[in-house]
């Protein structure tokens, strides 16, 4: 029997599978509001965490049934007591989805540490201080699904986002190993790596780092424009990219990690044979240095 759910009053297929409930952090916008969206539509329970007042109210106003939680990822000391009142309002949490985060954009010698710290902690400690926050209760019932979404950007590189793809690839190489770790105890985990999606990623929620050396001009100032631009006209719907994320957590047998987007697709298979070219090219230096 089909699984019907509905966005927006557009409807879409969704895995049948058993209610669950989802923790999924910065839930009151971009992919984590379209992904509590379509979770609700499905019937499962959501509970989101949300950095404000106004946010929680915000959250409440889109989807009322969500059980909104006052929480910045970068308390690393909260995380613990929240995890644990949260199953005890609520049950055992199903699904943890990692989705709280930030882009950074600047030229990297242009670009304080401060902001490097910044990211750093939000998009990669924070997540792992949340992942944390519920391993020890998913392995304990030997179940359990963890979705880190990172991005393309932890599998390719673009000028001017070097803090940014840094995060991303340090959160992709950490989820790659979680995964080995909990796999014996019947748990889940899958880097979710989103392309370009009409979020607010590239407007209001980026941090821009302001202009100072001149040599970086025609590099970078076209680059810069051109995401401001496209920004709200990427080829990406956050609402397919939440049936995905459905779809993914129904799966009996989910992958490492998960390209969602044709530019994903693209711009990280021509990497891969990018890579295997230069693999080959230096494999003569690269196997000189055996003793």
């Amino acid at each position: 029997m089909k699984n019907i759910g509905q966005i927006d009053g557009q409807q879409y297929e969704v895995a049948d599978m058993t209610k669950k409930t989802l923790f999924i952090t910065g839930a009151n916008s971009g992919f984590g509001l379209a992904i509590g969206k379509a979770a609700v539509a499905a019937g499962h329970t959501v509970i989101g965490t949300v950095r404000s007042e106004a946010s929680r109210v915000r959250l409440k106003e889109l989807l009322p049934s969500a059980h909104a939680v006052l929480h910045d990822v970068t308390d690393f000391d909260r995380i613990a007591g929240i995890a644990e009142q949260v199953e005890d309002e609520h049950g055992p949490v199903d699904v943890l989805i990692n989705n709280a985060g930030y882009g950074h954009e600047g030229v990297l010698e242009e670009s304080p540490l401060e902001e490097m710290r910044r990211q750093f902690d939000v998009n990669v400690f924070g997540a792992v201080s949340v992942a944390k926050a519920f391993l020890p209760r998913f392995r304990s019932r030997r179940s359990g699904f963890i979705v880190n979404v990172t991005s393309m950007g932890g599998m390719i590189t673009l000028p001017g986002i070097a803090y940014y793809c840094g995060s991303k690839f340090a959160l992709q190489g950490i989820s790659e190993v979680m995964r080995s770790e909990m796999a014996p105890f019947g748990v889940h985990v899958t880097a979710l790596c989103p392309g370009s999606f009409r979020t607010d990623w590239a407007g209001r929620s980026m941090v821009r780092t302001d202009r100072s050396i001149a040599d970086y001009d025609h590099l970078f100032d076209p680059i810069r424009q051109a995401r401001q631009e496209k920004s709200g006209h990427q080829l990406g719907d956050p609402a397919r990219l939440a049936a995905a994320v459905l779809a993914l957590i129904a799966s009996d047998n989910p992958p490492p990690q998960l390209l969602l987007g044709s530019d994903a697709l693209k711009f990280v298979s021509a990497r891969i044979e990018r890579l295997q070219d230069e693999i080959e090219d230096w494999k003569a230096v690269t196997l000189s240095t055996d003793g």
